[in-house]
């Protein structure tokens, strides 16, 4: 069984990538200014992006792409510019939501997708 990748699964790594970094920066301003349900929209948005990712591709691939875009973006958003501006602030939303999505983004990549081996649904004859 090949398993190289082609064209089209590249692109659809490449979309789920930038998926992940769309759903970090939404998740980053959600979780900030509607606090507990913000901050479980934001995490829920997160694993279904990781989550829906592994599904559609098939492989834990599918889930670390849009994991990686959602690190970075929120890695990024993190880092304090010269002005001292930033996005995130020090307080336990932030925090939940940094390490609440590595959780789920580590779960959802790890957790192997239930594969049914090759042959009918029937139970095998006795």
């Amino acid at each position: 069984m090949g398993a190289g990748l082609d064209a089209g699964h590249v692109a659809v790594l490449a979309g789920l990538l930038v998926l992940g970094v769309l759903v970090g920066v939404a998740g980053s301003l959600v979780q900030g200014g509607l606090f507990p349900g913000g901050l479980l929209l934001a995490l829920l948005g997160a694993a279904g992006a990781f989550l829906g990712g592994a599904r559609a591709t098939g492989t834990r691939g599918g889930a670390v792409a849009p994991a990686v875009g959602w690190a970075v973006a929120v890695i990024l958003l993190t880092a304090s510019r010269p002005e001292g501006d930033f996005l995130f602030g020090a307080g336990t939303g932030s925090y939940l939501f940094l390490l609440g999505g590595m959780a789920i983004a580590v779960m959802c990549a790890t957790l192997g997708l239930s594969r049914q081996p090759p042959g009918p649904a029937a139970r095998l004859a006795k």
